[in-house]
């Protein structure tokens, strides 16, 4: 059985702006994920959301939930799976990934989070557009959503 990944990159334009507590500073779709990340390698999964986790990684963002001040759009794409047909639904903003010990390794002792989920894997062009985006918006203002099905 294979575990499909989707979500999406989300940023909050309105909080660098009117700060995070106006009610104009609304989350907003940046991209979608299926753009930028091409695997579904199960130590990356293991790693970030605790999915398939046989490698005995500690998750940064095991089963948080759905957010519920998700954009519009990300409700959307996350509404037109059944209730039954996803699992796993987290998210992770780029200040915790920016704060990761990426040199953390699995229960074995012999893979890092790096290796799994590093700017060099296929999850590096995730890194690269929330951290553009953090630049711009502040770290605490993007995010990463994600669901399994």
């Amino acid at each position: 059985m294979s575990t499909e990944i989707s979500g999406m990159i989300e940023c909050r334009p309105g909080a660098r702006i009117w700060g995070p507590d106006d009610e104009d500073s609304v989350w907003e779709v940046g991209i979608d994920l299926f753009l930028l990340n091409q695997g579904n390698a199960y130590d990356g999964l293991a790693c970030l959301f605790g999915v398939r986790n046989s490698y005995g990684f500690r998750p940064l963002a095991e089963d948080r939930g759905f957010p519920g001040d998700a954009s519009a759009a990300l409700q959307g794409e996350f509404s037109g799976f059944g209730p039954h047909d996803v699992y796993g639904a987290t998210w992770l903003t780029w200040a915790e990934l920016n704060t990761t010990d990426w040199q953390e390794t699995d229960a074995s002792g012999t893979r890092t989070r790096a290796s799994a989920a590093g700017i060099d894997t296929d999850w590096g062009r995730v890194w690269s557009v929330m951290g553009i985006l953090s630049e711009m918006h502040g770290a605490e203002n993007v995010r990463l959503v994600v669901w399994f099905y």
